[in-house]
């Protein structure tokens, strides 16, 4: 009886600790999650997950292409976790990602400076692949979006989920 209990208590508590791993960002580089969706379309089925260091030199290119333009950059974008599978885009400023509305617009304008690179085009993609598609392809596991202040949405990619 004593075990039945502890084994109940353990499985309550293994949600809430699984959630704690995955919001361990949560509260330091963006405020805590408040709007999720899973993105489980699968564009180039067989085409096997990229190794962290594509990841890894996916976010450095943008983010030197940011620091070399002669505007400041209005959002950072950065890798996480142990594998570099965890993608953050954070605003810098109260403006462009004021609602999540706008921050699907700069999604949807990363979608198309994609649409014209040699990997979208050789994969036959540049028509209707998006930057989800594409982040999914790569093997990141999440995208989070937040205006740094108020909200955050979670994107979790799920191949044929």
């Amino acid at each position: 009886m004593i075990r039945a209990a502890a084994l109940s208590l353990a499985l309550l508590a293994l949600p809430a600790a699984a959630q704690e791993i995955e919001d361990r960002y949560a509260g330091y580089h963006y405020p805590p999650v408040t709007t999720e969706e899973t993105f489980t379309r699968v564009i180039a089925p067989g085409t096997p997950p990229a190794e962290q260091a594509v990841r890894v030199n996916f976010v450095t290119s943008i983010t030197k292409a940011q620091l070399a333009a002669p505007e400041s950059p209005r959002y950072v974008i950065f890798e996480k976790g142990a594998n570099s599978d965890r993608l953050m885009i954070i605003a810098l400023d109260d403006d462009v990602f004021r609602t999540l509305f706008r921050a699907r617009a700069v999604l949807a304008q990363l979608t198309s400076n994609m649409r014209g690179t040699d990997f979208f085009r050789q994969q036959d993609l540049h028509l209707e692949g998006t930057l989800y598609d594409m982040l999914q392809i790569m093997g990141f596991s999440s995208l989070v979006l937040s205006d740094g202040a108020t909200w955050s949405h979670r994107v979790n990619f799920v191949a044929g989920g």
